[in-house]
């Protein structure tokens, strides 16, 4: 035990005991620069650029850049960017779906499928018990209601829009019909006779949204208006516009042919669509050549 003091002692002594360090000109052996200095102070220095070097690289990594390259460490920029590019690709999956949807009921629409585009009806309310009115007299008000209504229908607004539709829209082309639309045998359309390489023309403003070749009728252009109208024309010798060109009404859009399979001879295939649902030509526009 008497030993262990003395020992203690002298290792204190030695972290204390001070030194100099002198720079001497090694030409002129002339003293430039001293330092007195001791072991614990060069432990000291030592711990204390280490602790500088420490805050100075952690201080260089947390609030520079340079945190970037820190594998698991995402930048806030990356995370903005991140979270942009996923409300893009939710917002360009929705787009496509409805563009599906709208190029399938296109393609129904070339075809002539018009009863898948029939909506079923709804059946919910089919198993409502019925409302039995065999007992119910007859009142004043509602015959005359009845009558009064009976009479307006005569002068309804569709017949006045119909005429109003009919002065706006252009004839494609004018010449006999050989044939006229028929729901029943799902001709949707009319065939108007003419000559080879006569001009068709726009029936209205509006955006060429198909311009194609097609095995069954040929060279095929469908132009979309406004207000849901949809016009189709078939069986064409040539196209003179191209998918996504804006039209005007009456502006030549294609020349008369006798192409595809479905074709009987110089003709023109007509068709006009309404929200989905084919329409009758005839209703519209004046085909007449006088």
């Amino acid at each position: 035990m008497a030993q262990q003091k003395p020992k203690k002692q002298k290792l204190t002594q030695k972290l204390l005991n001070r030194y100099r360090l002198v720079i001497i000109n090694e030409t002129t052996f002339e003293e430039q620069l001293y330092f007195r200095i001791s072991r614990l102070n060069v432990i000291m220095l030592v711990v204390l650029s280490f602790a500088a070097v420490f805050m100075f690289t952690y201080a260089l990594i947390a609030y520079t850049p340079l945190r970037e390259t820190v594998p698991g460490k995402a930048s806030s920029a990356l995370n903005k960017n991140a979270l942009e590019n996923r409300y893009r690709l939710d917002s360009i999956t929705e787009a496509y779906q409805h563009q599906a949807q709208y190029l399938a009921a296109l393609k129904k629409v070339l075809v002539g499928d018009v009863d898948a585009l029939i909506e079923e009806p709804d059946t919910t309310l089919m198993d409502e018990p019925p409302l039995l009115l065999d007992n119910v007299p007859p009142n004043t008000a509602d015959s005359l209601l009845r009558a009064k209504v009976a009479q307006e229908d005569k002068y309804n607004l569709l017949t006045s829009t119909q005429a109003e539709i009919r002065q706006l829209l252009f004839p494609p082309a004018q010449g006999p019909l050989t044939q006229e639309y028929d729901i029943n045998q799902k001709h949707f359309a009319i065939d108007i006779a003419l000559s080879e390489n006569t001009p068709i023309k726009a029936i209205a403003e509006g955006t060429v949204i198909f311009a194609e070749w097609t095995a069954e009728t040929g060279y095929v252009i469908m132009v979309e208006h406004l207000n849901g109208f949809l016009s189709i024309y078939k069986h064409n010798a040539s196209l003179n516009k191209a998918q996504g060109d804006l039209v005007q009404g009456g502006e030549v859009i294609a020349m008369a042919g006798n192409t595809g399979e479905y074709t009987t001879g110089y003709h023109l295939h007509f068709e006009l669509w309404a929200d989905g649902y084919p329409m009758n030509p005839t209703d519209f526009i004046d085909f007449s050549d006088q």
